[in-house]
């Protein structure tokens, strides 16, 4: 049986964005990852939801937000979120960005600054392929993406053994998530993951004034150890966090550590 989402209600911003409110509290913005949607934030959100008021957009192309139309772009994206903290009058919110979600998250921080009054980027990148294996896998992915669905790709990715270290992805969360991915199009997958290629946050990161935290898995391969210390090197008092055993997956894996850490930094001053 896979899980169930967590209940509330999909609204849309003026321009079609789908987006959920859970909980109540300080107002929490948080960016999912590429060929997911927001539905991926929902162990965490149960976990946060006494204390954060959680807006959990799908970004365009993405889930409830799929028939937007392009650029799927980085840019596009945060531009979308910057009119959902609008339109929720949710002023300057803490902003939580995974992996893709973390570029937009990026992005906002620097074309909105006063919309972002922390910053968590958690198993991302300031550039995702800043290396020639990275450049080839990129390219790949877009490849793919031009003749194999998302629901095939999820197939194939998604196994019961990832997670690192002792904890791995149970046959549920399998489930769940390959759900979650092949709800979504393959014509906006193909270009969410070209817009992609050629984000590259490095000569502006000094430009992030947002007090952030970043969070990796230690056993990461999707996003290894170089991009961590890129953010942590780049953006003007960045914290790091290494959560140990954890893999791409440790929001799945490691919920409990996600968010006593995100808990941890709203807290400082």
């Amino acid at each position: 049986m896979t899980r169930k989402a967590l209940a509330s209600e999909t609204r849309r911003t003026s321009a079609g964005l789908g987006y959920r409110m859970v909980g109540t509290g300080r107002p929490l913005l948080l960016l999912h990852g590429l060929m997911v949607s927001g539905e991926m934030f929902d162990p965490l959100a149960e976990r946060l939801q006494g204390e954060f008021r959680m807006l959990i957009p799908d970004l365009r192309g993405h889930g409830a937000s799929g028939a937007m139309a392009p650029p799927f772009d980085v840019e596009s994206m945060a531009g979308d979120v910057a009119e959902l903290l609008d339109e929720t009058d949710s002023g300057s919110a803490a902003v939580l960005g995974y992996s893709h979600g973390g570029a937009v998250a990026q992005a906002l921080a620097r074309v909105r600054p006063s919309s972002v009054g922390r910053l968590f980027l958690v198993c991302t990148y300031a550039c995702n392929v800043s290396t020639l294996r990275e450049r080839m896998e990129g390219w790949a992915l877009v490849a793919l993406l031009s003749f194999v669905r998302p629901a095939t790709l999820a197939g194939a990715i998604l196994q019961p053994s990832q997670g690192g270290g002792e904890r791995s992805l149970t046959a549920d969360q399998v489930a769940w998530l390959r759900m979650i991915m092949g709800a979504n199009g393959r014509a906006q997958m193909r270009g969410a993951a070209e817009g992609l290629l050629t984000f590259d946050s490095r000569p502006w990161l000094k430009d992030i004034r947002a007090p952030t935290l970043v969070i990796a898995g230690a056993d990461d391969t999707a996003v290894p150890a170089h991009h961590f210390d890129a953010l942590t090197l780049g953006i003007p008092g960045a914290m790091g966090a290494a959560v140990q055993g954890a893999g791409h997956t440790l929001i799945w894996t490691h919920t409990d550590e996600l968010a006593d850490l995100v808990r941890d930094h709203a807290r400082l001053a």
